[in-house]
């Protein structure tokens, strides 16, 4: 009965969380809104410094396909820091069902991003 939805850099956390589970262990399901797997238009060092080991450090989906089969990314076309092609990455690393919002950015406040109702409805359909 646990779900987990994460944002962002949150994404890879609750990726990584997943793969270092016992097997036995079960989730209800994954929501990343605007998740990654690649970045693009990192600006400073710093930013590039952080993003560093989430992008380098490999993951192991299968491990993390064991605690659940239920995955749904959401992205937004107009992203300023997250590619397109991790829409379909998620889709062949994880099987996840994904959807695009139209301007949304980043999915951050500064975005103008106070609700996404996408999400509430993916959390009730899993």
């Amino acid at each position: 009965n646990t779900f987990f939805v994460g944002h962002s850099i949150g994404c890879q956390t609750i990726l990584r969380y997943l793969e270092s589970l016992p097997t036995n262990k079960k989730v209800g399901g994954v929501i990343f809104v605007a998740g990654w797997f690649t970045l693009m238009n990192l600006k400073t060092d710093q930013e590039k410094e952080i993003a560093k080991p989430w992008l380098e450090t490999p993951i192991d989906f299968e491990k993390i396909k064991q605690h659940t089969q239920k995955f749904f990314a959401v992205f937004s076309d107009n992203d300023e820091v997250v590619p397109q092609d991790n829409k379909k990455l998620f889709e062949e690393k994880l099987g996840a069902k994904t959807a695009i919002e139209h301007d949304r950015g980043h999915f951050s406040g500064s975005d103008g991003v106070k609700e996404l109702p996408i999400v509430l409805e993916q959390i009730l359909s899993l």
